[in-house]
């Protein structure tokens, strides 16, 4: 497989989240070049071929040009796949790009499998493989999925010709979202509830282990999901990324997508029953204990 990893820059940086794609190609053992709308002021670590295209003609966000400057990048680095991040840059030109090439396109991919390439289903309680036919395929690979890698070396910079810029609007900046309810990215302390604190009922338990730390109540998706606690406490892709100086997570097995969102915590308590959860691959601690058991008794220690 020939793959061309779509790079992301924004607000004059090159987004870490670009060596995540290195980590893809280089973990499945692929033959990769990398495509990047930036400045040479801020080139990857990468010694293979960049496709580079100036940021300043091409604008940050300009999907029909964005789009005719990877398919100029595919037919010159005549790969096979295309891969995006999964990001919001990657849901909007991933499908753009597949259609134009009639290709088939897989979303959130979270592993490849002989092949083919694993993806969350049922909420993500589950996974299948899927593998597209056409001759060329489009991925966005799920953030978190792959570990980082920072190769060294200095890219061969192959510059991208920008063509007329046509577009029908003018991009005039980013704008964060509203902040609703708490702000878990300010936090220093998290105590997360996860689907293994059997009921709703059971959330104030875990809301005052929270409290007796210092900290804030967060929650994974199921727990959302089911009602349990308000959405501005989720942590994971489609909730709030949070990096704490502490992150207590309790009854929560660690999909991918809520890994992605606290891994970068400084320390990481996990209070799990099952000791081969994934959430315990980047736990600091370990706690193989029964959460509603081990929590109140927890608090109460600290109480005192």
């Amino acid at each position: 497989m020939k793959a061309l990893l779509v790079g992301e820059y924004q607000q004059g940086q090159l987004l870490d989240s670009t060596y995540e794609l290195l980590g893809f190609a280089a973990g499945n053992g692929i033959d990769a070049s990398l495509f990047l709308i930036g400045s040479e002021t801020q080139l990857p670590a990468w010694s293979g071929t960049l496709y580079l295209a100036d940021v300043a003609s091409c604008g940050e966000y300009n999907p029909d040009l964005h789009k005719e400057l990877i398919l100029a990048a595919v037919v010159k680095s005549q790969a096979d796949c295309v891969v995006f991040l999964h990001s919001s840059y990657g849901w909007d030109l991933a499908p753009r790009v597949a259609a134009a090439l009639s290709a088939g396109q897989v979303s959130e991919v979270v592993a490849v499998v002989d092949g083919g390439f694993e993806v969350g289903c049922c909420n993500a309680k589950m996974r299948r493989t899927v593998q597209p036919t056409t001759p060329i395929i489009v991925l966005t690979i799920q953030a978190g999925a792959f570990p980082a890698v920072i190769p060294e070396g200095i890219p061969q910079v192959e510059p991208l010709a920008v063509a007329a810029n046509s577009a029908q609007f003018e991009f005039i900046g980013y704008e964060p979202a509203e902040a609703k309810g708490v702000d878990l990215t300010r936090a220093e302390v998290i105590v997360s509830a996860g689907r293994g604190v059997g009921k709703k009922d059971n959330v104030p338990v875990i809301a005052a282990l929270a409290k007796a730390l210092g900290g804030e109540l967060g929650a994974s998706r199921p727990v959302v999901d089911a009602g349990w606690v308000e959405h501005s406490h989720q942590v994971g892709t489609t909730g709030q990324s949070v990096a704490p100086k502490l992150y207590v997570a309790c009854g929560i097995s660690g999909a991918i997508q809520h890994l992605a969102g606290m891994k970068k915590s400084d320390f990481i308590v996990a209070i799990n029953k099952d000791k081969e959860a994934p959430i315990n691959e980047v736990a600091d601690v370990l706690i193989v204990a029964d959460v509603m058991q081990f929590v109140p008794a927890f608090t109460a220690r600290l109480a005192k």
